[in-house]
């Protein structure tokens, strides 16, 4: 958070709770956060429907606004309540204006072109077991996964780039973040990032497999980067390393 704070231009942000079911208190909350960080004007956007991404009130929320963060809760609430709406429309001006768009758990999950919406917290994984979804699409080429080591999430990280082995899987652990600026990206806070490549991948039973089976996947690489690491997105490899 005080790294957002620290490139919202003007003391003012928006505030996108559209991931949560009940966003009741949500508001306050990052109110207090941010305005302890410098950020004084914190504006809420949610919508109960999809219906409403259309409201003109609601677009207008986005107006003269550089710096968006999306909240945690259920990722696939914000694609399907926002997904290509004047919102989602606005979201990707701001984004590709310069501008600031973070998110943090389902915000976090949400910024690449497809997303993690469903599978174990558990390292062994099953074929049949995970489930994807289209993202807002900030971030090509990459898939997201957060609470990365609190929750073992690896294993399902593995099996979503074994079925593509072209998107580059990103686990990012609580008090943890990635800053991207073009094909750039450094670690903040105080966990580990963790990245999963299948391009040089010589096996996979993904396709052949049973749901309930376990996967084989073989020469997969593994990354492991910690607070002020640098990665290079393009080349798919830590940042300094040949």
């Amino acid at each position: 958070m005080k790294e957002v704070a620290s490139l919202v231009p003007n003391g003012r942000l928006v505030l996108a709770t559209i991931a949560s079911h009940e966003p009741d208190g949500y508001l306050e909350k990052y109110q207090k956060s941010f305005g302890e960080l410098g950020i004084k004007d914190v504006i809420e956007l949610y919508v109960n429907d999809r219906l409403e991404a259309a409201h003109e009130k609601k677009i207008s929320a986005l107006a003269d606004v550089s710096a968006v963060f999306f909240s945690g809760g259920d990722q696939l609430r914000i694609t399907s309540q926002i997904g290509d709406t004047p919102i989602d429309e606005r979201v990707h001006e701001i984004y590709e204006a310069g501008g600031i768009v973070a998110g943090t758990s389902a915000g976090a999950s949400v910024m690449s072109e497809t997303m993690m919406v469903r599978g174990p917290n558990a390292a062994s994984f099953r074929i049949g077991h995970i489930r994807m979804a289209p993202g807002l699409g900030l971030l090509p080429n990459v898939i997201i996964d957060q609470h990365f080591a609190e929750r073992g999430r690896i294993g399902r990280l593995i099996g979503a780039v074994s079925q593509n082995p072209r998107v580059l899987g990103i686990g990012i652990d609580e008090d943890t973040a990635i800053v991207v600026k073009g094909e750039m990206f450094k670690v903040i806070g105080s966990g580990a990032v963790y990245l999963v490549d299948a391009a040089g991948v010589t096996h996979s039973n993904i396709a052949e497999g049973e749901p309930d089976a376990a996967l084989s996947i073989h020469d997969l690489r593994v990354h492991v980067l910690s607070s002020g690491d640098a990665f290079d997105l393009g080349k798919r490899r830590p940042a300094g390393v040949p």
